[in-house]
């Protein structure tokens, strides 16, 4: 069985420990990380735009891709320590709900959390990348809670009947 952990600055843990709860012992897991192209892209670009033409030693989207690769791996590397057993670790750039469905090919499962309004239940609980994800996974997806789901009080009312 190989599992795929898609992790995310402020929801990992709860990801983490899913794989921890329901994934054997025996299981490949594997933790993916990926970085969009935005924040690099707008230092490269304001840099392009505004900041001085013909000095590339000193354009600021080369400082935030390394940053943010540095980033990804502590974060990896918490991860893996939390999980507390054999893990592969795999790092992505690129549109990250397209590189997540990419890494799930020949997956058996893909672990992932909720990541937009997590105050109530219901479809806006899911932001657009994770929603993705879930819609186009190649695989079983375990849709996590990173904190204690909301009460049913806080669904959604049905749709208005029509006669």
């Amino acid at each position: 069985m190989r599992v795929i952990a898609w992790l995310v600055e402020g929801t990992w843990p709860a990801c983490v420990d899913a794989v921890r709860s329901h994934a054997p012992g025996t299981a490949e897991v594997v933790l993916l990380h990926v970085s969009g192209p935005e924040v690099p892209g707008l230092g490269h670009g304001a840099f392009a735009g505004l900041l001085g033409r013909g000095h590339t030693e000193r354009d600021p989207g080369d400082l935030l891709e390394v940053l943010g690769g540095s980033s990804a791996a502590e974060l990896l590397d918490a991860a893996a320590e939390r999980l507390g057993r054999p893990c592969a670790r795999e790092e992505r750039s690129g549109r990250v709900e397209r590189e997540v469905v990419a890494a799930a090919e020949g997956a058996d499962l893909l672990v992932l959390a909720r990541d937009g309004d997590r105050s109530r239940l219901g479809p806006k609980s899911l932001g657009p990348a994770v929603r993705f994800a879930v819609d186009h996974a190649p695989c079983p997806v375990l849709l996590v809670w990173p904190e204690p789901a909301p009460g049913l009080g806080t669904m959604p009312p049905p749709p208005p009947h029509r006669p």
